[in-house]
């Protein structure tokens, strides 16, 4: 079930190029809708067949590099298949919001579809070097997406994006390699390296491993320092694109964090959580501060991921900081993290798409040149305002519960650093809020530039097909949330008795 999960969606790119090169554009963009839409379907049959506390399920292994200790190794728990469902979604608003892309629309959809594969991949690795075969191709897909359909300085983005994150898997391969040759057997596996805590007593080894393996994530996830890449990256980026980059390929980082760092490094992350936690709340206040002061809308949207990828790394390391902290506000950060992660890749993503379509209509970003946009397009007001008011933490959406549980389970161990980073729902409240006041209150102004539309058309039928599920989905984690915390609490908890070794 999860191969098929994971490499259809490259058979189907494979597919679109078999077809003769007269075939009409609509036909590729149907193969994508309806090969996102399977993969929803599939990953919604393997959340059926999920049993909550059930360990690693669906796994399948065999045999890749026996002489290496590298298998292909997959498989899914509660910290995985959130993540899953989260990709299959985006994709498939992904797939429906370029349903009018006429730019090479065959290598548009392959691309998106190979990078699908590559993400899921990733999701369900069990075996180091196949996560790090998934990581590295992620990349290089996103690189072609930015650099081939992005705005005017795609081609330097695009560039910038690549050599900053493959610097970072570097670093991440040369971590796994230390874990590989402190491990007896030598393996790659994740597994059978978590049973074995190869690096139990050795502290300056398990430090350098776990310096390596943390700047490697960091950059992709991406936490201060590691994130200058992400904004030019986001602001270039055709809107597909950041949708993805930001819902999708950030949470690669993070649950590299849970996935690998903290399982298979608890002794080495127990000594450096204090650190986790400081990048964390510098993370939360940077994000929030450069987000506030920035005119153009996609570019702040873009700082406030570094803002709210900061409250997940604060989580994991308060989560390790005191061993004394209750071992339920431990497991609230834990699963605090996760859903921060699910909540996070649906708003924001609905925030890059809702961007797209304000591009689409005036040619910039810059919120200065629109105002009074709520009386021509009420549906695109409302909509923005919903996933605004949403990812600044409001009760009844995802990102309050996923908050709620940051903040519960880390200010017993870290009271000063969460007290901290409650300044930045206040400062990302106030951005948002002045971003709305701006582009949809007083009088209607549209921008000038030579060649604009003199007009403001409201949101079309495939935008909306695209971003209402997201919005629908961040009310149903905020009002009833248990169906998504009855898979990730059990988890989360088999991470901090890891953890506790």
């Amino acid at each position: 079930m999860l191969t098929a999960l994971v490499f259809a969606p490259t058979a189907v790119a494979l597919l679109l190029f078999a077809l003769p090169r007269p075939t009409a554009p609509a036909v590729f963009r149907a193969v994508w809708v309806t090969a996102s839409a399977v993969e929803l379907a599939l990953v919604i049959t393997v959340w059926a067949g999920y049993e909550p506390g059930g360990g690693m399920q669906f796994e399948e292994r065999a045999r890749w590099i026996p002489g290496a200790g590298v298998s292909y190794h997959v498989g899914v728990d509660g910290l995985s298949l959130p993540l899953l469902a989260l990709t299959c979604l985006l994709f498939l608003a992904c797939a429906l919001y370029s349903l009018r892309e006429n730019r090479r629309i065959r290598e548009f959809a392959a691309l998106f579809l190979f990078l699908q594969t590559t993400c899921l991949g990733l999701f369900v690795a069990l075996d180091l070097i196949l996560f790090f075969v998934f990581f590295d191709l992620s990349i290089v897909a996103m690189y072609f997406v930015i650099a081939g359909w992005g705005h005017r300085q795609a081609a330097r983005a695009a560039l910038k994006f690549f050599l900053y994150t493959f610097i970072g898997s570097l670093a991440l391969l040369l971590g796994f390699i230390g874990l590989y040759l402190a491990a007896s057997p030598h393996t790659f596996d994740i597994v059978e390296l978590t049973e074995q805590n190869p690096l139990a007593g050795r502290s300056v080894y398990g430090a350098l491993v776990l310096l390596a393996v943390v700047v490697g994530l960091a950059v992709k996830t991406p936490t201060v320092p590691f994130h200058t890449w992400l904004p030019l990256a986001h602001v270039e980026a055709p809107a597909a694109g950041s949708a993805i980059l930001a819902g999708v390929l950030l949470k690669m980082g993070t649950y590299g964090f849970v996935r690998i760092a903290m399982p298979i490094l608890p002794e080495a992350w127990r000594e450096y959580a204090l650190v986790l936690v400081v990048i964390g709340v510098v993370s939360v206040l940077h994000g929030a501060l450069v987000a506030l002061a920035q005119t153009d809308f996609k570019r702040m949207v873009a700082y406030t991921s570094v803002n709210h990828m900061g409250y997940i790394v604060l989580a994991l390391g308060a989560a390790a900081a005191t061993a004394d902290s209750s071992e339920q506000a431990r497991s609230l950060a834990v699963t605090g993290a996760v859903t921060q992660m699910v909540s996070h890749g649906l708003l924001t993503g609905a925030l890059f798409l809702l961007a797209g379509v304000l591009h689409d209509r005036g040619r910039t970003y810059d919120m200065g040149a629109y105002s009074g946009l709520a009386a021509v397009a009420p549906a695109f007001a409302a909509m923005t305002g919903v996933a605004a008011f949403a990812s600044l933490g409001l009760p009844g959406f995802s990102g309050f519960i996923a908050e709620f549980q940051i903040f519960t389970g880390s200010l017993g161990p870290q009271p000063l650093a969460t007290a901290l980073s409650v300044l930045g729902i206040v400062l990302t409240a106030g951005l948002f809020l002045r971003a709305l006041r701006q582009v949809f209150t007083g009088p209607l102004r549209l921008p000038d530039a030579p060649g604009t539309p003199r007009a403001f058309p409201d949101m079309r039928g495939h935008e909306s097909l695209s971003v209402v599920p997201l919005l629908i989905l961040a009310v149903v984690l905020g009002l009833a949330p248990r169906f998504l915390l009855d898979v990730v609490e059990p988890a989360s908890r088999s991470v901090l008795e890891l953890l506790a070794r």
